[in-house]
């Protein structure tokens, strides 16, 4: 079938006719309903066209009205429940990027208990009960990433303590409320007294309240002696965590509760509430006893949803919406209160203002001080308490030294990971293991890896040709031989010359392959070696790297990104250095490895710490923070390579404007 012909054969978008303006203002919005099959539209609809409505807002009745005057059906529409990092009302850059999903629904509005919704229908069906298993390590990874509707909470902020008991508070006209009010919330304070005396009562502020978008039911004023306000940012999941018990009117923080296993009781009807899963002030006797935690997970997340990818700009799956929000979460987490960089030269300044711009912006300044917060690794040491800065394993179609800007970075708070003399946080990364899901996200993402032939660099070129002598072929990649790895991280050979003459010395009769560095090959760092006849057999110039490793029985390295590489493509490393993937038994290590390296990864942990957990990813369509998973599709595809010619004025010109202070904004 032509693409002239499938286009020709699906479903045209039905109409949907909607009176809130909200609609036509959001751009997002639109997109997600259009992906789904609707078209906004103006006008009078027919009996066969539907009438949407956002929720239950205040100009909803309109649209209502107008559904029921002409016959049409309603179709209500509202943010699910893993939205963004910031509540729709924050009018900043971060703030404006809209939902990554939908309740698009055309049986009801699933915190209304007037009539059932499809949220509702849904947690009650076969297909639900069918995912349990599935729901139950969805549930996982979410928790294990600590998102939730909004997830713009600080890492550090301090949780109640273990058994206080958690009221919590909603805004003010919260369409879920469906007409509670501040009576409400003052009786449930009172039943939390009342029904765990002794226990320290904890009001949690809703987070628009607490930054001053719109008030709540209840304030500091309403607090006994002994009772906490939070208002922090802090963690929802941390929040519910170890807390006695939990009191919600109707809140989502109400069922992420429920989710974490706590006493949750309920004061108003959400969808959550009558299954039986929580203690209901007013029940819901129609869903009694018809869903479980998992099925109710499924429906809420897994099911009802539409989700979206902003970046691939097409609709996705749960997995998807979370790792795209992960990564937009840990980039606004690290970089809210902005960044003072230091030793960043000119042409690398605007790719690091976009990786790490998510907050107030990223400065630049030529001087150390204490104020400095992001540093270039190799110049880091006069600015200690800054995070070291440096490329991420999968960088870009092109050179760093050649001046194309990075896909992926780091950025290490205790070290930077080819520096074996000190403990970073890479280290800390491998030897604690992959989250929830994360190893079987690594093996999916090592498939793709050596499937796409996907590498740091990810240069054309040709094979050279390696005869097939029956001799056991090794790859010996050079490298940079100023390079900080080197100087740190090597052992005996400090040299390629030495590199190969090693190599040769313990392999006399074996093929080897030399594989020049490409920045030295390029002429733009040192490291050349010369005449190689007798130490090499092949010299692999301008050869792409999967490709060679994927010729080679094993490879033989001082401290080169391209051991990691042949790990990934299960092809042994032997290593004459202390690379970061070296001591973890992984590798045969022939040089100094830090004793602390004791954890035995397998290769899916060391992959999911060094490529998934460790760098920061930025789409460079969108400009948005990404998962690696996007990034890869990125580095595949030669279309999105960006362009380094208008970079090369600013390296130039980066001793003349050195020292001046600088402000980048995305």
């Amino acid at each position: 079938m032509t693409a002239a012909g499938s286009a020709a054969d699906a479903p045209l978008p039905r109409r949907l006719y909607v009176l809130n303006g909200g609609f036509w203002a959001g751009p997002r919005i639109r997109r997600i309903l259009a992906l789904a099959g609707w078209r906004l539209t103006l006008g009078l609809p027919g009996p066969g066209d539907a009438v949407g409505v956002w929720g239950n807002s205040p100009t909803a009745w309109r649209g209502r009205a107008l559904a029921a005057r002409r016959g049409a059906g309603l179709v209500t529409v509202e943010d699910a429940f893993l939205r963004s990092v910031l509540p729709g009302r924050d009018r900043t850059r971060v703030g404006r990027r809209g939902p990554v999903g939908l309740l698009i629904d055309p049986q009801g509005l699933h915190f209304d208990p007037a009539r059932p919704s499809l949220l509702e229908t849904l947690a009650a069906s076969a297909e639900a009960a069918a995912m349990t298993g599935v729901a139950a390590a969805a549930l996982a990874r979410l928790r294990a990433a600590d998102l939730s509707k909004y997830t713009a909470h600080r890492a550090g902020a301090a949780a109640p303590a273990p058994g206080a008991v958690l009221v919590v508070d909603q805004t003010r006209g919260d369409a879920s409320l469906m007409g509670a009010g501040r009576a409400t919330f003052l009786r449930m304070l009172q039943a939390a007294r009342d029904e765990n005396p002794g226990a320290t009562i904890v009001v949690r502020s809703h987070p628009e309240t607490a930054a001053g978008l719109r008030a709540g039911h209840l304030t500091p004023a309403d607090l006994r002696g002994g009772e906490i306000w939070s208002d922090a940012a802090v963690s929802p999941w941390r929040l519910v965590a170890e807390a006695g018990a939990v009191y919600a009117v109707s809140s989502q923080l109400g069922y992420e509760a429920l989710l974490a296993g706590r006493r949750t009781r309920l004061f108003g009807q959400p969808f959550y509430a009558g299954w039986g899963l929580t203690v209901d002030e007013t029940p819901v006797p129609r869903r009694w006893g018809r869903a479980t935690v998992e099925t109710l997970f499924a429906a809420s997340h897994l099911l009802a949803p539409v989700w979206y990818d902003p970046c691939r700009d097409q609709l996705t799956d749960f997995d998807g919406a979370l790792r795209q929000i992960e990564a937009e979460a840990r980039a606004f987490g690290e970089d809210r209160d902005g960044h003072l960089a230091y030793g960043m030269r000119l042409w690398k300044r605007p790719a690091i203002a976009r990786a790490f711009g998510s907050g107030r912006g990223v400065r630049f300044t030529g001087k150390p001080s204490a104020a400095v917060t992001l540093a270039w690794a190799n110049r880091a040491d006069a600015v200690p308490q800054a995070m070291r800065v440096e490329d991420g394993f999968l960088r870009s179609r092109g050179l760093g030294a050649a001046l194309v800007p990075p896909l992926s970075l780091v950025a290490d708070d205790l070290g930077i990971y080819y520096d074996p003399t000190r403990p970073s946080q890479l280290e800390a990364l491998i030897a604690a293991g992959p989250p929830p899901g994360g190893r079987d996200r690594a093996v999916a993402l090592i498939a793709r890896l050596r499937a796409q032939a996907v590498t740091k660099y990810n240069l054309s070129g040709a094979l050279p040709p390696i005869p097939a002598d029956g001799r056991r072929v090794i790859l010996v990649p050079g490298q940079v031989e100023d390079d900080a790895s080197i100087r740190l991280g090597a052992g005996a050979e400090r040299t390629n010359l030495a590199l190969l003459e090693r190599v040769r010395a313990e392999n006399p009769d074996a093929l080897i392959v030399w594989k020049p560095h490409p920045d030295v090959e390029a002429g733009l760092r040192p490291g050349a070696v010369g005449d190689v006849a007798g130490l090499a057999d092949v010299t692999a110039t301008r050869a792409p790297a999967a490709a060679l490793i994927d010729r080679a029985d094993e490879v033989w390295t001082m401290t080169s990104t391209l051991g990691f590489e042949a790990l990934v493509r299960a092809t042994p490393v032997t290593t004459l250095g202390a690379p970061f993937y070296a001591g973890w038994g992984l590798t045969r290590d022939l040089g100094p490895i830090p004793a602390r390296r004791v954890a035995r990864p397998d290769l899916a942990a060391l992959v999911h710490a060094a490529l998934i957990a460790y760098p920061r990813y930025v789409d460079p369509v969108t400009g948005l923070p990404c998962p690696v998973e996007l990034a890869l599709d990125r580095l595949a595809d030669p279309a999105t390579q960006v362009a380094t010619i208008r970079l090369r004025w600013l390296a130039k010109a980066q001793g003349a404007l050195a020292g001046q202070s600088w402000i980048w904004r995305r």
